[in-house]
């Protein structure tokens, strides 16, 4: 037994030096790759999603799909990092989930920038103080995040990604005992999302809604009989237990996030386009705006209408589709949607996560 034990082991050993190997090859194929670019580019979404699409498809395990797909995050990560280290702006501070959705996107090997606000987000994009940002657009519990649809309209950026995280709520204490809590912070959010759970184990306490989650895990550290609902990521930055896990009322809970950048994305063949459209507000005006999807078999995911913040209209509306920008059947419904609205930005077209 002892023997067959010593002999896998040494098998592991020689499969990790050959591992190491095709990884140093690899790196070094992706930094020849970075010497012919000629537009300074360095992350390729739609690259990156046909990589790892490719990759899922031979996938015979034991690894699950998840699996391979957060190790060849991390080594793109690591090559993409050897041309230079992208910086990316997300809604801080460390712990939140959009610091978790920065990294199943991009991977660790970045340069976080954490901000107090989405806005400065866009802000850290558009004036050049990161590369890339990202921003919660919608919860499957609580709806869209209408700070960030705003901040679409106004603002010149671009959608270049997506990224699907789903979020599972933890009760994070110094304390151990879940009968001693006497105040809970969270996220006005994250307390609407775990409401049922609060009235069922905590119905008398006080809660208290803070800027992130990672705040609320924050200042449960510092105040005893205290506890926040945060990710078990924060539980690990601030040293808290973890007095209860996955206390969402739903558990399919999941947040929708957004890249954002100055750049166009080219086709991966599996694309997803976001646009702002208005329109007079006359019967039917809806109707005739959605109308050429339809006849050109172009899907529609999406559909949310906001106040509108500039010009003359009353809303405007933001509208998913599938398909990229330039496939022929999208160009076709866009011009004509073009010619019907009184407004039509195109956000841009990005790998369908």
């Amino acid at each position: 037994m002892k023997k067959n034990l010593n002999k896998l082991r040494t098998d592991i050993d020689n499969i990790d030096n050959k591992l190491l190997d095709l990884l140093s090859k690899r790196a070094a194929v992706a930094q020849e790759v970075g010497k012919l670019k000629n537009d300074g580019i360095i992350y390729r979404p739609e690259r990156e999603a046909q990589v790892l699409s490719k990759l899922l498809k031979n996938n015979k395990g034991p690894l699950s799909n998840e699996s391979i797909k957060n190790i060849f995050n991390s080594i793109i990560s690591n090559c993409r990092a050897l041309e230079k280290k992208l910086s990316v702006s997300f809604l801080g501070p460390l712990g939140t989930f959009s610091e978790e959705a920065t990294i199943r996107q991009f991977g660790e090997n970045i340069k976080g920038v954490p901000t107090n606000s989405i806005d400065e987000v866009f802000n850290d994009v558009q004036s050049g103080i990161a590369h890339y940002g990202v921003v919660p657009v919608e919860n499957s519990t609580e709806g869209a995040i209408s700070r960030t649809l705003d901040l679409l309209l106004t603002k010149d950026l671009k959608i270049c990604g997506e990224i699907i995280l789903p979020v599972h709520h933890f009760c994070l204490s110094k304390n151990t005992n879940l009968t001693k809590i006497t105040t809970i912070y969270a996220h006005g959010q994250s307390l609407a999302q775990c409401h049922d759970w609060l009235m069922n184990n905590l119905p008398d306490i006080k809660k208290v809604a803070v800027m992130s989650n990672a705040e609320g895990a924050r200042l449960a550290s510092k105040e005893k009989n205290t506890a926040a609902i945060a990710s078990n990521r924060a539980a690990d930055l601030f040293k808290l237990n973890v007095l209860q896990q996955n206390i969402e009322d739903e558990q399919n809970n999941s947040t929708r996030f957004l890249v954002l950048s100055t750049q166009d994305v080219k086709p991966s063949n599996k694309d997803k386009t976001s646009i702002i459209v208005a329109t007079k507000n006359k019967p039917g005006a809806i109707a005739e705006l959605v109308a050429p999807f339809a006849k050109n078999k172009v899907s529609m995911t999406k559909l949310e209408s906001r106040p509108a913040k500039i010009g003359m209209w009353e809303y405007v509306f933001f509208i998913d589709i599938e398909g990229h920008q330039t496939k022929k059947s999208v160009k076709a419904a866009l011009n004509v949607i073009e010619s019907k609205a009184s407004f039509l930005k195109i956000l841009g077209s990005y790998p369908k996560n």
